[in-house]
């Protein structure tokens, strides 16, 4: 169906941080399958493991014990502040579990008869409707009416506008169920959370009991060079979302919660691909190798290179560019609202430098390159990208 607007660009085979299209043309990839190939393509370590899994089994349904699901929940229970785990297939769906978690725990929980999930302004949650209802950005909601009910939004960091919104809902009683919010919002424009935001917003929840719901799809397995965004922030929160990453390019979600907003009972919720063996080999794969590299601290150096050399590309464009934020591997380069090009366009004219990036709204172009980049495909990167102002300017 015609629903996406794709580059004019066929790829056929990947190595790294490069990928070759039909006509043989290499090409740098700062796109990663939208944040997602976690360890570059064709990775020795996934052929492997996934190769292996194949010759054994490769799904079962959730009828039954899964080994390989226990192995990679364990995994990540043991590095988070979660209790438990829930598999699925993409974040979008970990998103619309964790809408239903939260509705239910504020029923149970807060005697809530029509619960309510606060969200943020220019947030992105996924395409399914519960959870582009939740998406912040009324262009997303725009002929898909009538949205899912039970969300409103404020605007991202604003302490003092949430608490306004909150005291209007709980004038008369229990109202707000949960609060859902990435660590940085990607697809709104590379925004990263204030520390002292979410920490205000950890103590109000927990006063109220209200759920504090993290979206790390996008910045979850490394990416900010924590394992997870919020060790950024210095909070924990009581469930978070993942996806994207995880995975390594093969399609996997999870929805994470702490012992005190587990309240899913057999036959609240399921999935019958969710957390197959296959798809928890590529998870766990890639988690121990992201140990097994040392890949946290690799990030943390290659997006200071990143972050540096972009800052210069805004000194040299001043009339183009106008500034740099994000954590790790996810950066985002603000466009001048007047410089007369948008970041989609700014994408579409790297690829005549054999470069791959990716906008993240109108005038923010995003660069969320495999993990494992090195030191000199950053260089590339920044000099690719040089290029491609020099071009327009």
């Amino acid at each position: 169906m015609n629903t996406y607007n794709r580059f004019p660009l066929t790829l056929m085979r990947g190595q790294g941080c490069w990928v070759w299209d039909d006509h043989g043309h290499r090409y740098l990839d700062a796109v990663a399958g939208i944040a997602t190939d976690t360890l570059g393509h064709s990775d020795r370590a996934l052929r492997r493991s996934l190769s292996r899994q194949l010759r054994r089994l490769q799904h079962v349904s959730n009828l039954y014990r899964i080994p390989e699901q226990e192995a990679l929940a364990t995994w990540l229970v043991q590095h988070s502040c979660a209790d438990s785990v829930f598999f699925c297939n993409s974040g979008a769906e970990a998103n619309e579990a964790a809408i239903k978690l939260a509705r239910k725990h504020g029923h149970l929980k807060r005697s809530i008869d029509r619960p309510r999930i606060l969200t943020a302004s220019a947030s992105f949650h996924g395409r399914t409707l519960a959870a582009v209802s939740a998406t912040g950005q009324p262009r997303y909601h725009q002929s898909f009416e009538p949205i899912v009910e039970g969300f409103d939004y404020f605007p991202y960091n604003d302490i003092h506008a949430f608490e306004s919104l909150l005291v209007r809902h709980e004038a008369n009683g229990p109202a707000v169920a949960a609060v859902l919010l990435e660590p940085l919002q990607g697809e709104g424009g590379v925004h990263p959370g204030d520390a002292g935001f979410f920490q205000r917003l950890r103590s109000i929840c927990s006063e109220r009991n209200i759920l504090l719901i993290l979206d790390e799809v996008q910045v979850g397995m490394g990416r900010s060079g924590q394992l997870w965004g919020f060790e950024r922030l210095g909070i924990e929160p009581d469930a978070f979302t993942l996806a994207k990453g995880l995975g390594g390019g093969h399609a996997i979600g999870a929805l994470l919660v702490n012992a005190r907003a587990d309240v899913f009972e057999p036959g609240d919720h399921a999935s019958t691909f969710g957390g197959n063996p296959f798809a928890c080999t590529a998870g766990l794969t890639v988690a121990r190798e992201i140990e097994r590299r040392g890949l946290l601290r690799h990030v943390e150096e290659r997006g200071q290179q990143l972050q540096q050399g972009l800052q210069e590309l805004v000194a040299r464009y001043p009339k183009v560019l106008t500034g740099v934020r994000g954590w790790g591997l996810l950066q985002g380069l603000v466009l001048d609202q007047d410089c007369g090009v948008t970041a989609p366009q700014l994408a579409k004219a790297a690829l005549e430098q054999r470069l791959l990036v990716v906008a993240a709204g109108a005038m923010v172009l995003r660069m969320v390159p495999p993990l494992v980049i090195s030191a000199n495909e950053v260089r590339q990167l920044l000099r690719r990208l040089d290029a491609t102002l020099a071009g327009l300017a």
